[in-house]
């Protein structure tokens, strides 16, 4: 693939992730995003169906996984780095929503901070931030040896 092809197709897809998250109020029925972005250390929960929020939180780590594993899959064009992030994005979405599921289903005042981070981490695409060094450090010390 020509250089200046994939730059802007990463660009591309980086600009997808800022849009989903641009038009998170939009695409995803989430009380819990009105819940967070207001003073909600002082406040009660409000009433939610569990597993319609699970499901709208899925539907955006879905989202963000796929793009972010065509981000990783541009920069570093290798079948076992996609085969390593598809199974780091299965195993965080299967332990983070498990934490998130037992958390959520009985909202405490004490817990409402690890469901905003456990929340934070399924709904935000930090694990491409966190994958796309490790992988530039890996092939760098590859190549060193």
């Amino acid at each position: 693939m020509h250089k200046f092809l994939r730059y802007g197709l990463l660009g591309l897809l980086v600009v997808a992730l800022a849009l989903v998250r641009f038009f998170e109020h939009e695409l995803f029925s989430d009380p819990l995003l009105e819940f967070y972005s207001s003073e909600y250390s002082y406040s009660e929960p409000p009433e939610f169906n569990t597993m319609q929020v699970i499901g709208t939180t899925s539907w955006r780590f879905l989202i963000n996984s796929i793009l972010s594993l065509a981000i990783i899959w541009l920069a570093f064009p290798s079948p076992k780095t996609i085969l390593f992030s598809l199974a780091f994005f299965g195993f965080a979405y299967v332990i983070l929503t498990s934490l998130f599921w037992f958390f959520i289903t009985d909202i405490e005042a004490e817990n409402y901070l690890v469901i905003f981070y456990i929340r934070r981490l399924l709904i935000q695409p930090i694990f491409v931030i966190i994958l796309l060094p490790a992988f530039y450090y890996q092939k760098t010390i590859v190549k060193e040896k």
